[in-house]
């Protein structure tokens, strides 16, 4: 997949852009078209951490159509997942030509880690998060009513949890770049951890489709671990690059250092 020239026309931008978004578009489409027929056993991956919560261990339909629009919005969602590497490759190969010979060397690095972290958020999300989220929902009907399996509801929720851990856990790949690049120094994020933590329970609240506590308090904790790592290695990045010192740089003083070494 090439990488256009820095400098083109605007219209050339345009048109670029458009190629791109087209690469995306038919990746996706034609791959959901594939995995379409894979549908059956794939929903049963989805629900086999839920399974507990289905009586006889199925989902029901109730309606026509809903077999065939459930098991579209399943076949796209896999083919999201499928053409992750894909559609990240094409957003970072658009901007790539911004940027200068030694900021590209953090794309390949860039991608591998976004691709990485996403696969973690689902991975984390269906063997620790589902069972957990999902039991606590239905409970709080089972002392006045029964839950009726419908399939559209339950595999709405789930596939809302997967791409939320997996938007989620992009997080320190966000922080290490914030601290690597001066644009908020790495001093303020070490000393102002409160504050910080206090913005991640906030964001677990809102990644979280359910209302559930536990759901919120797992998604937490796995936000502080990443962000401990993320800072962990900024660090390390930062002081083989500039030494200890520039650990206390801001953006301006990380730019007048690139002028000083020209």
């Amino acid at each position: 997949m090439p990488i256009t020239p820095a400098r083109m026309p605007l219209f050339d931008h345009l048109g670029e852009l458009r190629r791109r978004v087209t690469i995306v578009v038919v990746s996706l489409f034609v791959t959901a078209i594939i995995i379409y027929f894979a549908t059956p056993a794939l929903i049963e991956i989805l629900i086999d951490p839920i399974k507990e919560f289905l009586t006889d261990g199925k989902l029901t339909v109730i309606s026509v159509l809903g077999g065939f629009s459930i098991r579209f919005k399943v076949a796209f969602f896999f083919s999201v997942i499928i053409c992750t590497p894909i559609i990240i490759w094409e957003i970072m190969a658009f901007f790539l030509p911004a940027l200068n010979a030694k900021e590209r060397k953090w794309v390949v690095p860039t991608v591998a880690a976004m691709i990485t972290l996403f696969f973690l958020g689902m991975l984390f999300c269906y063997f620790v998060i589902l069972n957990t989220a999902i039991g606590w929902m239905i409970g709080q009907s089972q002392e006045f009513a029964g839950t009726i399996n419908e399939a559209s509801d339950y595999l709405d929720i789930i596939m809302m949890f997967e791409i939320g851990f997996g938007v989620a856990f992009q997080l320190p790949l966000v922080i290490f770049y914030l601290a690597i690049l001066h644009l908020v120094p790495y001093k303020n994020m070490r000393e102002q951890w409160r504050y910080v933590y206090v913005g991640l329970m906030i964001l677990s609240a809102v990644v979280t489709p359910d209302a559930s506590p536990v759901t919120m308090i797992l998604m937490f904790t796995a936000l502080i671990l990443l962000y401990e790592i993320a800072l962990a290695v900024a660090r390390y990045v930062i002081i083989a690059r500039d030494g200890k010192a520039a650990l206390k740089w801001s953006r301006e003083d990380y730019d007048q250092h690139e002028l000083d070494k020209i």
